[in-house]
């Protein structure tokens, strides 16, 4: 699929903006696979990451730790079928950076198409049930060794400039979008762009919403 430089898919296409350590993104992901069944055919689906936390190798702050974790307890109450981890906070050494992730998810794209689903999934249930921190790059080429990509090509090109710089694209084009945070669902016809808002209980809403777009 390449970088959001690349030719566009065509339209009409529904652009999913997550990040793969962003915990609302984890709870949006059983309402969103069971959209993703419903939708056309014809209608192109993107994945596209947004970059929630740049690059840092500084512990993550107490208080914002702490509001992590009230985040986490918050959606299990709001959002069933969403479990987290916890020992996550005692196991590892948090840090507020999610850009390392971010470019797990595009070089996965960029080395196999096919696995870039699987690494977000990866990446979330290490981070959410697994207590494993995906800031790391160890955990990272991990992930992508289990996935079946090449663990020493992926780790020489988690770091390498041509990889930041398509990260950077990828955002800029992001927040050109009309989002409000992630995730975020945005729908690109030939007749305008579409920022549909979520449901994390219910597809349906969701897709009355593309589906009236789409005949506008």
């Amino acid at each position: 699929m390449g970088t959001m430089t690349h030719s566009p898919d065509p339209l009409p296409r529904l652009i999913h903006v997550h990040d793969p350590m962003c915990s609302w993104c984890w709870a949006f992901r059983l309402v969103w696979a069971q959209l993703r069944a419903q939708l056309p055919a014809t209608l192109t689906v993107q994945r596209r990451v947004g970059g929630l936390a740049p690059d840092s190798d500084l512990p993550m702050e107490p208080a914002m730790q702490a509001k992590l974790q009230a985040i986490w307890r918050s959606i299990e109450l709001r959002v069933p079928g969403t479990r987290f981890n916890h020992d996550f906070w005692t196991r590892c050494t948090p840090r507020r950076s999610t850009y390392p992730a971010c470019r797990a998810v595009l070089l996965a794209r960029q080395m196999n198409p096919d696995t870039e689903e699987a690494m977000v999934q990866a990446i979330q249930e290490a981070y959410y049930l697994q207590a494993r921190n995906p800031s790391d790059t160890s955990t990272l080429v991990a992930l992508a060794e289990s996935l079946g990509l090449d663990a020493a090509a992926f780790d020489a090109a988690l770091s390498s400039p041509a990889l930041d710089e398509a990260l950077h694209a990828e955002l800029a084009a992001v927040r050109r979008l009309p989002i409000q945070g992630f995730p975020s669902l945005v729908l690109q016809t030939a007749r305008g762009v579409y920022p549909i808002a979520l449901d994390y209980l219910d597809a349906a809403p969701m897709l009355q919403q593309i589906e009236v777009a789409l005949k506008a």
